[in-house]
């Protein structure tokens, strides 16, 4: 089997305890990054896993195979497809083979997938992913919710899913990701917070191997964003529409829209190869097939802006 050595891990980081947890995940040579413009930011969208798992009415297996075709073609280098986990746990995940193996690959697109355990690890590598994600939170409350035991026990659950992808060349760097995503889930990070995170991270993580992941559950998530660019971090979680959220944090709201993202550093003249207008109409095609209102703020505004428009522009006569 030919897989791509890549892999990255997700960190939840819910409040105070972050920095010792942090340092035992992180304490090594992070696998370097490619080499890419300084005003060049890759966008990580996480709609089709993150966005969607949340969802209470099982979504067919067409409607989000025709969504992450939508995504490939908007420019975005990396779309997270589905998560290989017990189907008893996420309902929403239980066509994660289906999905994976159903929608069209493009050759400049990752398509990672969230591999809790063994299990879930054999079943994505059965299915031809080249890329896995795994995720550790950083408290016990949230890791005994989320994945059912405590941190310790979940650095013991890792290491031999780590060793099994690194014998199938997926790379976990040497605990070990090519990339390492710090996730406030929760949305009550400020840039307050982030900043103490990311100035911690950095001393045994290369900020070229780090990556932001935020919900807004309390509106912070653009600015906690342009804090983490600010401090040199080039790769930033986003999922289009705003869909997601965390079944096991009450009120949290969904991740941070990829349209306002893509607003954001267009205005501020990073490059993200997005084509805007084509996320809109992605985010719009998604949040119909939902039954619910696209949660992106520049979405809205811009899709009724072109609507006015369409409306005063003249009609030519026969």
């Amino acid at each position: 089997m030919n897989f791509r050595s890549v892999s990255r891990i997700a960190i939840n980081l819910t409040r105070a305890s972050f920095q010792q947890s942090v340092r035992r995940t992180l304490n090594t040579t992070a696998v370097p990054a490619a080499a890419l413009s300084p005003r060049f930011v890759k966008i990580v969208e996480v709609g089709p896993r993150d966005g969607l798992q949340n969802e209470k009415s099982v979504i067919p297996a067409e409607t989000k195979i025709e969504f992450i075709n939508r995504l490939s073609d908007t420019g975005l280098s990396v779309v997270e497809a589905t998560s290989f986990v017990s189907p008893k746990w996420v309902p929403q995940m239980g066509d994660a083979k289906k999905v994976i193996t159903g929608i069209t690959k493009k050759e400049h697109v990752n398509y990672p997938c969230l591999t809790p355990n063994i299990k879930g690890l054999d079943s994505a590598i059965e299915a031809g992913v080249k890329e896995v994600a795994v995720f550790l939170a950083a408290s016990d409350s949230f890791s005994k919710k989320n994945i059912n035991c405590t941190v310790e026990e979940s650095f013991d659950r890792v290491k031999p899913l780590i060793t099994k992808a690194q014998e199938n060349g997926i790379l976990l760097n040497d605990m070990g990701c090519y990339e390492i995503s710090l996730g406030d889930t929760i949305g009550v990070g400020t840039p307050g917070t982030f900043r103490e995170l990311i100035n911690t991270v950095s001393q045994v993580v290369p900020l070229k191997a780090l990556a932001v992941h935020c919900h807004d559950t309390y509106g912070q998530a653009l600015a906690n964003i342009h804090c983490a660019l600010e401090m040199g971090v080039r790769v930033v979680d986003s999922s289009m529409a705003g869909l997601g959220g965390c079944p096991y944090a009450p009120g949290a709201s969904g991740n941070v829209a990829t349209e306002d993202v893509v607003y954001m550093l267009n205005g501020m003249q990073y490059e993200t190869g997005v084509d805007l207008q084509k996320a809109i109409e992605t985010g719009n095609w998604i949040s119909e097939q939902l039954g619910k209102a696209n949660g992106s703020k520049a979405a809205r505004a811009l899709t009724l802006k072109m609507a006015a428009a369409k409306a005063c522009a003249p009609t030519s006569k026969l």
